[in-house]
């Protein structure tokens, strides 16, 4: 019998892909959580589709819109516009093989937070999370942070979880060793992508965009990251876009079970 091992899922290639990763040793209880984001109805359609997938039993949706009255971002705060990606045009149309260095480059210049960053938004999460998982007698809690190739968020680095740990060692009974596991936090996108695949992860159920709920917007920076990830491992991304989006030559749609071989 496996153990049971609490997953944060927001219903994004992140999080899908470590519920695929939390499902090969563990039995899974699946855990969203809503903060008055632009697109929660979309991201706990997506849950609830990954949940079912998986044919999770143990589910726990969680209501923190407080967050949206805090507001400081342009997720929770419709006053602060969605940004666009930077070199956006390079994702829709391919002008080149020099764009991705341009993204790069870009990306290798910010030094500031984010206006998508939801102010200690995962401190919120991982705390409804532990206090589950010492009900659950639970020992592992998973989330899809990633560091690398990601938006900078100060509360996905991989100080932050080591010091979470350490918080959740001193807060909690000393009998619940309680961990939380980054599975992902070292990798880019694009590995987040292959990975998925070799697991047979539902990516087709998960949903990335900031601001859209019917099609993917195609031009926020979650789309862009989403987008060049499935551009670098050679494969189209199977949720629907609002623009057109140039995969490249090298790129193979996924077949209709969502299997891609690698």
């Amino acid at each position: 019998m496996k153990d049971l091992a609490i997953v944060l899922v927001s219903g994004g290639m992140d999080s899908c892909v470590t519920a695929a990763i939390a499902a090969e040793q563990h039995e899974l209880a699946l855990l969203h959580v809503t903060y008055g984001q632009r697109t929660a109805a979309r991201e706990r359609k997506a849950f609830d589709d990954i949940a079912d997938f998986y044919h999770v039993q143990k589910r726990l949706v969680a209501d923190i819109s407080h967050l949206r009255a805090i507001g400081g971002s342009a997720l929770t705060d419709e006053r602060i516009p969605v940004p666009t990606a930077p070199d956006r045009e390079s994702w829709i149309v391919n002008r080149g093989s020099s764009h991705e260095s341009r993204i790069t480059n870009h990306e290798s210049r910010i030094t500031a937070i984010p206006v998508t960053y939801v102010p200690f938004r995962n401190t919120h999460l991982l705390a409804i999370a532990v206090s589950w998982a010492e009900v659950l007698r639970a020992q592992r809690i998973f989330i899809g942070a990633v560091a690398e190739d990601s938006s900078g968020y100060p509360d996905c680095r991989p100080e932050y979880y080591q010091a979470f740990n350490r918080l959740i060692e001193v807060g909690t009974k000393p009998e619940t060793h309680i961990e939380v596991i980054t599975p992902i936090i070292h990798l880019p996108k694009s590995a987040i992508v292959q990975k998925g695949l070799a697991l047979g992860a539902p990516l087709h159920l998960s949903w990335s965009c900031y601001q859209a709920e019917e099609e993917a917007c195609g031009e926020c920076e979650s789309c862009a990251l989403r987008m060049r990830a499935f551009r670098q491992a050679g494969v189209i991304d199977p949720i629907p876009y609002a623009t057109f989006v140039d995969w490249g030559v090298a790129a193979q749609t996924l077949g209709r079970r969502w299997e891609f071989e690698i």
